[in-house]
This record gives C-alpha cells, sequence and structure tokens, in this order.
C-alpha cells in the first residue's frame, strides 16, 4: 500500500511542477506516513489538492493547496497535507465537530473551516446584519514611513495596528531567516483605503462585487492590511490569481504568519494570503 501512497505523491509533484506550492515531502516524519488506515484518505488529499474545481470564497478556484497551511494549523499536525498523519489529524477535527470522519478535504469540511475562519474577523461579525462599519478618520490614522511601505508606498493605519504590525515584523525577521534576510517581506503593501476612493476605484473597474474589492471593505476601518509576501511570476503581490495565491501559501513568511500572528493580534482572511486584520480594537458601529 506504501507504494501507491507515494506514487500519488509523485503525481501530485509532477502536477504542480510549474506552481509553487507547499510539497508534500517537505514534512515526511515517521510520525507523517505512520497512520496505514489513512493511506486511502492521503491519496484522495493527493488527487485534489491542486485539481478540484471549486468556489469556497465565491470565485472560481483549481486546488486547496493555497489554504494547505491554514487547514494544518487548523487541526494542529506539521504533516504534509498528502500524508497519513495530515488525514488522520484532519479526520480527529472532523469527527469533533460531528462532520464524516473520512480524513478527506471535501466542500462540507471546508465549509465548517471557512465558517470558523470568517467568523474570526471582527469585521465579519460587525457586518453580518448588512450593516456597513464607518470609516476611520483622519485624525484617528497613523502614518507609517516610507521606508515601511512595499516600494516606498506610504500606508496608515489605526495607531494600535502600527504599532502590532512592527511587533510582528521584528519577531518575523529574529524567526525566519527568509525575512531576516530580505527586509521588503511583510512590508505594508496597504493599509487604510477611503470608503469613498475604494468606490470609486471598484465601479471604475467593475469589480465591487466579487472577494477582490468588496463594497464594504475591512480596510476602511485602518485595522485591515495587506502584506507582501512575494508574487508569482509577473503577477502583481496581491493578485488572486491561483497561482499567486498558491505560490505566497508555499512561502515562510506565509507560513510563519499562520502559526504566530495572532499572537500579535492578527487574523487571516485565508482567501488572501496577504490580508490580514488587527483585533486589538472594537469595529465602530454605525
Amino acid at each position: 500500500m506504501k507504494w501507491l501512497l507515494l506514487l500519488a505523491g509523485l503525481v501530485v509533484v509532477l502536477l504542480l511542477a510549474t506552481r509553487n506550492v507547499w510539497r508534500p515531502e517537505q514534512v515526511a516524519t515517521a510520525a507523517c506516513v505512520g497512520a496505514p488506515e489513512f493511506e486511502a484518505a492521503a491519496r484522495r488529499n493527493a488527487q485534489t489538492f491542486a485539481s478540484v474545481a471549486w468556489a469556497p470564497f465565491g470565485e472560481f478556484e483549481t486546488g486547496w493547496d493555497a489554504y494547505a497551511p491554514a487547514i494544518a494549523q487548523e487541526i494542529r499536525t506539521s504533516c504534509g497535507p498528502t500524508t497519513p498523519g495530515f488525514a488522520a489529524a484532519l479526520a480527529a477535527w472532523q469527527k469533533a465537530r460531528h462532520l464524516d470522519a473520512a480524513g478527506e478535504i471535501e466542500p462540507n469540511t471546508f465549509e465548517a473551516m471557512r465558517v470558523i475562519w470568517m467568523l474570526r474577523r471582527p469585521f465579519v461579525a460587525a457586518t453580518r446584519d448588512g450593516s456597513c462599519p464607518p470609516g476611520a478618520t483622519e485624525a484617528s490614522l497613523a502614518q507609517a514611513a516610507a521606508s515601511e511601505g512595499y516600494r516606498g508606498r506610504l500606508v496608515q493605519l489605526r495607531p494600535g495596528a502600527l504599532a502590532a504590525w512592527r511587533r510582528l515584523r521584528d519577531a518575523a525577521r529574529r524567526e525566519v531567516p527568509a525575512v531576516r534576510v530580505d527586509p521588503s517581506l511583510l512590508a505594508l503593501v496597504s493599509g487604510y483605503r477611503d470608503p469613498l476612493a475604494a468606490e470609486a476605484l471598484c465601479l471604475a473597474n467593475g469589480d465591487c462585487g466579487g472577494p477582490a474589492r468588496a463594497n464594504c471593505s475591512a480596510h476602511r476601518t485602518g485595522l485591515a492590511l495587506d502584506l507582501y509576501l512575494g508574487a508569482a511570476p509577473g503577477l502583481d503581490p496581491i493578485s488572486s490569481a491561483d497561482a499567486n495565491r498558491s505560490h505566497q501559501a508555499a512561502t515562510p513568511a506565509y507560513q510563519w504568519l499562520v502559526r504566530n500572528a495572532g499572537r500579535f493580534g492578527f487574523v487571516a482572511y485565508p482567501y488572501e494570503p496577504w490580508h490580514w486584520e488587527w483585533t486589538g480594537e472594537p469595529i465602530a458601529r454605525v
């Protein structure tokens, strides 16, 4: 049976030859491959890892590789996403939530995770009734230094969010060699966005309704920020193209964020690896 598992892993590697993702072979300890009862589930996860066609966040995409670090964090495993150990940890998570404990990533399981992830965002809780929080006032914002912005961009945030980001960035530079040697990583790409200017821009671009630019964006609060995590060749660092999201999810910087951003009060929007929101102060209500 193990040769079948190895064959499935090889197929995934070949499928992803041109796609920078978290590769299954990155973590292959004895504990990760020593769960024979989940070998079949691991093979099925390997089959869907880069090929499942779906739209869990409303936009069509292929594969679940971009979510692999977030899923691993949620189910508390360091095993690669196509190993039996990963499937075993997922099955335990599924069982605890009265889902089919097969150890496979499938729509019902992912939807349960998606709801959990979204409800961790105070902005989502604040907008569930259809209302939209007011934008931050100019007087309530702090200006990041040009050297802190990606390619010198001038970014504004609420003072507490800016201070928390600085602590996060400094910790990442201490703890992640890739971030230490490349000071552009985790730079601020975007922060506060004026609601009227953002609405005019999305109307001009014709994309007000989708995840790429929502009508009521968390950026209006001054508590949401976009971080530079690199980009797939030829793509913008905040492009939602599959290749870009997969590329970023495979980076040491993003995987560190998934494991550690909560230490500094940040929560993720997993559809966009670059997007993080600070929870250190309440969302203003209308």
